[in-house]
């Protein structure tokens, strides 16, 4: 733990980055789309030109991260997302023409125009990290603010890169990132932000935001949950597996928006089960393959093998979907997993999973799925799998969450052009396209008088006109 000295130097040095930056906004507050744009290409340039060393941190944080993976879920959305804001921001700058009650102010006129909010902190989390950090800074960017940008304690390799490399891309007083050393997320959510992002967990996303509200400072929360995939009787429960399981064991379960667990009907379970021990060795043929990610660390580790072993321990069906050993403390890997029969106060139940395992949940009426989902906080996301259009509508209509993704799981998420948020518990606030542009910015109200003012009609002292004025208004 850092010392009393230490906190102060830290505070100190946070305190020196967030006043340079304000002074630059002062001194530059609205950039202009060619600089904007110029922002935006050189993040590109940088991922492009750092692909594989970024690849690299992110996998020694791990103790080992599927290249692909990073190439995937972190590498490509992150230049594609830049190439969609790019070709949209034009437009998303375009101050909006808004209406004017003519009676009252005939000749006027009322814009909105979207203005940079000046430095944004972002704090980001472990489990992809290049994806949470870069794809904010492209409508943050976008948006024509500053930032800073602290990173995570898992995060020491990948941090470490940033810090480095960064700065030739970008100035001090347009972009800063920080390792975190013991003390650092919190000094910086105390920080007078103009806006804040946090993506993490319920707990440290309360704590937070606490600090935030002391400087009333806006946040944006992106938090996890329970997301459930439910489906339905007349989906094909191969075609659901395929697809549940590519997300369910991405990155080994640690993502925000994975499945959390599964809803089947009672008769189609075994069915699950048997496709799920024919497809999943054919994606991982064994624990140690590169294609398979590491659990990040040593408590995280243990927190799943202790949720597998609570579960068996209370007559669970706890199964194993690869041949062999079923973890390997060394490599911190723990094979895919499906448990059948878990107590609904386990832990497996009661708490976000974020590991590769998968309880499934059967069911005979749809509404006692829909009860259960309700009855917890509302979660990130919900998977409904049916081809019947009511079925699917019925779903979304009585089972809140944050986003939605039909027939599918996760990909939501990577739709540039839909807006990515929680709702209660789960998080609050939105970025990604056009709304992460909107989040970074103040949509200015701007009202320009006519030459003629129609109200000095009613300026005093009232008299006769005033009255029949009003009463023409108020009729």
């Amino acid at each position: 733990m850092p010392d009393v000295a230490e906190n102060m130097e830290l505070s100190t040095e946070l305190t020196a980055a967030l006043r340079l930056q304000r002074a630059a906004c002062l001194a530059h507050p609205v950039p202009t789309l060619a600089e904007r744009k110029r922002d935006l290409h050189t993040l590109q340039r940088f991922i492009r030109d750092h692909k594989d060393a970024l690849c690299a941190a992110i996998s020694a944080d791990y103790g080992n991260r599927s290249r692909h993976e990073t190439l995937l879920a972190e590498i490509f959305p992150a230049i594609d997302g830049i190439a969609h804001a790019l070709k949209h921001l034009k437009k998303w700058m375009r101050p909006q023409c808004r209406g004017v009650d003519w009676r009252s102010f005939p000749g006027a006129r009322n814009r909105v125009m979207p203005q940079p909010l000046g430095v944004v902190g972002v704090i980001v989390p472990w489990n992809f990290p290049v994806n949470l950090s870069l794809v904010p800074l492209t409508y943050i960017f976008a948006a024509g603010n500053r930032a800073m940008v602290k990173m995570s304690e898992n995060s020491r390799h990948l941090a470490r890169l940033l810090i480095d490399t960064m700065p030739a891309y970008f100035p001090p007083e347009k972009l800063q990132f920080f390792d975190e050393t013991g003390g650092v997320g919190m000094a910086f959510s105390q920080l007078p932000f103009d806006h804040l992002l946090f993506t993490g967990s319920g707990q440290t996303g309360r704590a937070v935001m606490a600090a935030a509200a002391r400087n009333l400072c806006p946040v944006t929360l992106e938090l996890g949950g329970k997301a459930p995939a439910i489906v339905c009787a007349d989906f094909d429960v191969r075609t659901a597996a395929e697809r549940i399981l590519f997300v369910k064991f991405l990155n080994a379960g640690q993502i925000c928006t994975s499945v959390d667990h599964a809803w089947l009907p009672e008769a189609s379970i075994p069915a699950f089960v048997e496709h799920a021990r024919a497809i999943v060795p054919t994606r991982y043929p064994r624990l140690d393959t590169p294609d398979y990610t590491s659990i990040i660390d040593e408590p995280a580790f243990e927190r799943l093998l202790l949720a597998l072993d609570e579960a068996r321990a209370r007559g669970a069906q706890v199964i194993p979907l690869l041949p062999g050993t079923a973890y390997d403390r060394a490599t911190r890997k723990i094979a895919p997993h499906i448990v059948l029969g878990a107590p609904d106060d386990s832990l497996l139940l009661t708490r976000e999973i974020f590991g590769p395992i998968l309880p499934l949940r059967g069911y005979a009426r749809l509404d006692t799925v829909i009860d259960s989902i309700n009855a917890g906080p509302r979660p990130l996301a919900i998977y409904p799998f049916s081809n019947k259009t009511d079925t699917v509508q019925l779903l979304i209509d009585r089972v809140m969450s944050g986003g939605v993704s039909v027939n599918d799981a996760l990909y939501h998420v990577g739709q540039h052009d839909l807006p990515f948020g929680g709702v209660g518990e789960s998080g609050m606030g939105h970025y990604h396209g056009v709304e992460g542009f909107h989040t970074f910015s103040k949509l200015r109200p701007v009202f320009y008088q006519a030459r003629y003012s129609a109200l000095k009609l009613l300026w005093p002292p009232y008299g006769k006109l005033a009255s029949r004025v009003l009463a023409f208004l108020t009729r």
